[in-house]
């Protein structure tokens, strides 16, 4: 009869464990940290197709705003689109103003360096339906403007307009897949 009750109390034990560690798990990957996929090339040389990355939450939850320079997660604005989620660097926030001229990103009329974009950066020929940007554009209060470092390919805001701040997710900050490209986003 021990036996059995020893038995018992330890698949319990076990089963509590799980449980706690499962909650933990949930609570991370909702308010601290979360893994994204790369599926498209939009964001190469920085991120690969078939990177990993990780993005942390907390930040974004404590209210505070992204910042140009940053690669946010986001959930995509266009309707009917391939990919829910998309990963894209921001360019600028709201208020400031963009402007592409002989390939180069202008903000409030200062080149961008931009050592991390791959290729020349101009308009797009065709927009997302219902989106119609001009430049030089303002980013509305409560948005960010966001482009992929692979400028001639990548549908980013020169398509699908300025994102609000409420689609962002996450602040992708390391690629932890594959193993020989592990490290902290630039």
């Amino acid at each position: 009869m021990d036996e059995r009750r020893g038995f018992f109390s330890g698949l319990i034990e076990w089963i509590v464990i799980f449980i706690i560690a499962c909650a933990v798990m949930l609570f991370l990957r909702a308010f601290v940290v979360e893994n994204y996929y790369v599926p498209t090339g939009s964001m190469e040389p920085t991120i690969m197709v078939g990177d990993q990355v990780l993005g942390q939450k907390v930040t974004l939850g404590l209210g505070q705003g992204v910042e140009p320079g940053q690669i946010v997660v986001f959930a995509n604005p266009t309707v009917d689109a391939e990919h829910d989620i998309l990963v894209k660097r921001v360019i600028a926030v709201g208020g400031q103003t963009v402007d592409l001229r002989d390939g180069k990103v202008y903000v409030d009329g200062v080149e961008l360096d931009e050592p991390y974009a791959a290729g020349l950066t101009y308009e797009l020929p065709q927009q997302a339906p219902g989106v119609s940007v001009r430049f030089p554009y303002t980013v509305p209060e409560g948005y960010v403007w966001v482009m992929g470092d692979n400028r001639g390919n990548s549908a980013d805001s020169r398509y699908f307009g300025a994102v609000p701040e409420r689609n962002i997710i996450a602040i992708a900050f390391v690629r932890y897949w594959p193993l020989d490209r592990i490290g902290f986003l630039e």
